[in-house]
């Protein structure tokens, strides 16, 4: 029986806000969430914490479902399961 392991990565960096109410999300966040520029982020607010979290691309859901779509790379699910690439 095989047992897979979960590893969890926990980090806490700070980041200044500037005068138009930005701010530059750490590199260290963006790899560990996969995030790329235009990508989408949601913030969820609970009393006095934030959250952030990448959205799903919904091309790469939809694709998820099926094969012989592309996503935003280009490179859909039917890519890998087709000899010839992508349609």
């Amino acid at each position: 029986m095989r047992r897979w392991a979960t590893v969890i990565l926990q980090v806490d960096l700070a980041a200044k806000v500037t005068s138009k109410g930005q701010i530059t999300i750490p590199k260290e966040v963006r790899e560990a969430l996969g995030i790329a520029e235009g990508d989408q982020i949601v913030f969820r607010v609970e009393q006095h914490r934030a959250t952030l979290g990448k959205t799903p691309n919904l091309l790469d859901l939809a694709c998820s479902r099926r094969t012989g779509c592309e996503t935003r790379s280009g490179m859909g699910r039917g890519a890998a399961q087709h000899p010839a690439g992508p349609r």
